[in-house]
């Protein structure tokens, strides 16, 4: 090795600005930064690197990972990360407070077997939370279902304890929400955000006819009106929180989604607590699964990041789902993390929300003392099916972020690798991202 020699990192990828300007990225350390210094950037990025004294360029290219001394070993940098998965400070448990919903999605993919949790399973999960209290330093509850807010007191009487705990015992809590968003009433939310459930995802399929065709009521009936009229309600309030709104997209609502998108830009334009997430419908299981028309994938990946910009266009907000995806980890389900647990109604305990029926998603169950009791021979299957087995993981420029475990399902059943759409659209989302903090927004 020579003195002072520096090289550029392997986990960098590179976009460009409207203006002449190079965007940086590096999967490692997380850096996102632009530099108008376009020539003096690549040239130090190129395989040579940098020798000698550095340039005032060329320590911020150091400072921010995308030059690394000759001496690293970056792979071993990236194997070091993948261990921090199994830190055992951290909790992580998707809650089911119900597994029943008042809606009948054409696309979805559950069955809805059982009803609201009951209050034995309720006592077994504030004591499993009050045993790991002693050890963690941060909770995290996804609240899920079924439709999580049909079994609204269950939400209550759990948050109130886990609220309890985390105060006698010194951890940070949040949470979040997947809700179809039917019952977030004003008065709901109100509650919700005391409760520490700051960010939610919310689907909305396009105006009022599409969305309703797609997304309607058990019973029968329309359900956009009533979501809508409770974000505005929800719009009105101050306060520290996300609602991203979920666009599923398939080829039935593909040329309405820029009307939409319109119509959100109305109400929504400014207000970065609102922003927008698209995603292709896909064939996740369900009855209807051969029905669906979904997009190619090449239209589906191309889309995704069109209405993305479109969102942008109007005024509206790129979730912050996007970046935090590009952070070392990031990209890494929550199936594929050692501390993450599904616990349904039941108590049963699972990996996965999107695998419900499947033997091998069956991990463990909740125990009236309020322990888990896993196979871990199962649980292996989750964690352990990324970059360790996969040679091509282990080479690409995303691994800190995904580490071969965007979605541990998808390998287990096709085979395949499962990259994601941040990943395979690199350039342009960088691009989006400049362009978002560009305009003045985040």
């Amino acid at each position: 090795m020579q003195e002072n020699g520096w090289v550029p990192s392997r986990f960098n990828a590179v976009s460009h600005t409207d203006d002449g300007g190079v965007i940086l990225y590096n999967s490692y350390t997380g850096a996102i930064a632009t530099f108008t210094q376009e020539e003096d950037v690549l040239s130090a990025l190129r395989r040579g690197g940098v020798k000698g004294e550095l340039s005032t360029t060329h320590q911020a290219l150091v400072e921010s990972g995308f030059l690394v001394s000759s001496a690293v070993n970056e792979d071993t940098r990236a194997q070091f990360l993948h261990q921090s998965l199994h830190r055992t400070d951290l909790m992580h448990l998707v809650v089911m407070p119900t597994e029943a919903c008042n809606f009948r999605c054409s696309y979805c993919y559950q069955t809805f077997p059982r009803g609201t949790m009951k209050q034995e399973v309720r006592d077994s999960l504030k004591q499993l939370i009050e045993q790991k209290a002693r050890y963690i330093q941060h909770l995290t509850i996804s609240w899920f279902g079924g439709e999580p807010l049909l079994a609204f007191d269950v939400i209550e009487e759990l948050s109130h304890s886990i609220l309890q705990s985390a105060t006698r015992f010194g951890f940070d809590y949040s949470a979040e929400m997947s809700t179809n968003g039917f019952g977030l009433t004003l008065d709901r939310f109100r509650s919700l955000l005391s409760w520490n459930v700051r960010r939610y995802m919310i689907t909305l399929d396009g105006l009022e006819d599409m969305h309703d065709s797609r997304r309607f009521l058990a019973g029968g009936g329309g359900t956009f009106q009533t979501i809508i009229q409770n974000l505005k309600e929800i719009q009105s309030i101050d306060g520290d929180f996300e609602i991203f709104i979920r666009v599923n997209f398939d080829e039935d609502n593909l040329g309405e989604v820029p009307k939409f998108l319109d119509y959100l830009g109305e109400l929504f334009k400014g207000d970065s607590r609102f922003q927008t997430f698209c995603r292709p419908v896909g064939r996740w299981g369900g009855a209807n699964d051969g029905d669906l028309p979904i997009c190619d994938s090449r239209i589906a990946e191309s889309k995704i990041w069109e209405f993305t910009e479109q969102g942008l266009s109007k005024g509206l907000e790129m979730s912050s789902m996007v970046e935090s995806l590009l952070m070392p980890t990031g990209s890494v389900c929550y199936a594929a993390k050692p501390h993450s647990f599904v616990i349904g109604s039941d108590g049963s305990v699972y990996k996965c929300t999107c695998a419900f029926e499947e033997e091998f998603n069956h991990v463990g169950s909740l125990l009236a003392d309020g322990t888990l009791d896993i196979d871990y021979d199962k649980l292996a299957l989750w964690v352990m099916s990324g970059e360790e087995q996969d040679e091509v993981c282990r080479s690409c420029f995303y691994r800190p972020a995904c580490q071969g475990n965007h979605c541990p399902l998808y390998r287990m059943r096709t085979g395949k690798r499962p990259c994601p759409y941040e990943k395979r659209k690199i350039k342009k989302v960088l691009h989006l991202i400049w362009k978002q903090y560009n305009q003045g927004r985040r």
